[in-house]
């Protein structure tokens, strides 16, 4: 259990614990294809994974929850909450994915294929990557990162869960690490894990990252 979410570990005053969550695999995740503002349910996998993150989230402390409003969400938050003894919940579309535009629907090894030149050139962007008709990840970072600072400054003494996307979560955390979202730069986050930011209103910061991979290494017997 880790020790940013005990029941007996209260913050410090006016500090608040956003825990950040992806939703579980969809049918379009395990197809390789792009999702953005389009919506898949999960596949079965993605079933198994959200309740077991229900059933470690059930050992800690979570006083509310904020969610994207797209389907894949909804569906894993609703899975969360029957192991969360149906904590509060609103959905919030400014924690939406980023928006892909033209690509959405479509796979990486088709975009490789029929638009590798382009593909490969908004890679090189950073943050400046946006698929045509889509959003770039900066504005991503301009419509999420004002909604985690309310939430901050209007749950103190409280510790959130914001189950999201992977666009909104990179976006977060790539921008307290100060990454350039370049291919080249070393792995920060494992896929669909947990990871912690602590804000008291005036300040937000990274507190932990990874918590459930760490979790499940240290509680496994070494031979």
């Amino acid at each position: 259990m880790h020790r940013w979410l005990k029941s007996d570990s209260p913050l410090a005053k006016g500090q608040t614990l956003l825990a950040l969550l992806r939703h579980g695999k969809t049918i379009w995740n395990e197809e390789g294809r792009i999702q953005g503002h389009k919506d898949t349910p999960l596949s079965p996998e993605g079933i198994l994974q959200v309740q077991a993150w229900a059933a470690f989230l059930s050992n800690h402390t979570i006083h509310h929850i904020i969610a994207s409003d797209l389907g894949r969400v909804r569906e894993t938050v609703a899975l969360l909450q029957k192991q969360l003894d149906n904590v509060s919940v609103e959905w919030n579309p400014a924690l939406r994915e980023q928006a892909w535009g033209h690509w959405e629907g479509r796979s990486f090894a088709e975009l490789k294929e029929t638009e590798a030149e382009m593909l490969a050139a908004q890679i090189r962007a950073g943050w400046d990557f946006r698929p045509p008709g889509g959003e770039s990840r900066r504005e991503v970072l301009q419509r999420a990162l004002p909604e985690i600072q309310n939430i901050v400054q209007q749950h103190p003494g409280r510790k959130i869960l914001i189950v999201c996307h992977e666009g909104i979560v990179k976006s977060l955390i790539y921008h307290l690490a100060k990454r350039d979202f370049l291919p080249d730069e070393k792995k920060l986050l494992q896929k669909r894990d947990l990871h912690l930011l602590q804000g008291n209103g005036k300040e937000l910061s990274i507190a932990a990252l990874n918590i459930m991979s760490t979790f499940n290494k240290n509680s496994t017997p070494q031979p």
